[in-house]
């Protein structure tokens, strides 16, 4: 499945309101990031974040499996926005 930039820029946010509501696993976003809390809201708008909150849910499948389920989505959507966004495409080394 192919995102347009705007689908997966929608799709990173809800990611990032999944992540907001876990209180489990937002300090480990926050941690491994370093973002703060005031950070999260002036980022939100900004494509390179959102991809970075793609790339962070995407290092564990339970997290992959456990938004998904969570807003009803297929487990590949998370790359295939991911790959919309800045620095997602991919690679032919030819």
């Amino acid at each position: 499945m192919t995102l347009s930039v705007e689908q997966a820029e929608i799709f990173a946010l809800e990611a990032l309101g999944w992540l907001l509501g876990n209180e489990e696993l937002l300090p480990v976003f926050m941690g491994s990031t370093g973002v703060g809390a005031d950070e999260l809201r002036g980022n939100a708008g900004d494509p390179a974040f959102l991809a970075s909150v793609l790339d962070f849910l995407m290092l564990d499948d339970a997290w992959v499996v456990g938004f998904c389920d969570s807003v009803g989505v297929p487990y590949d959507r998370p790359m295939a926005a991911r790959m919309a966004l800045p620095g997602g495409a991919q690679v032919n080394w030819t």
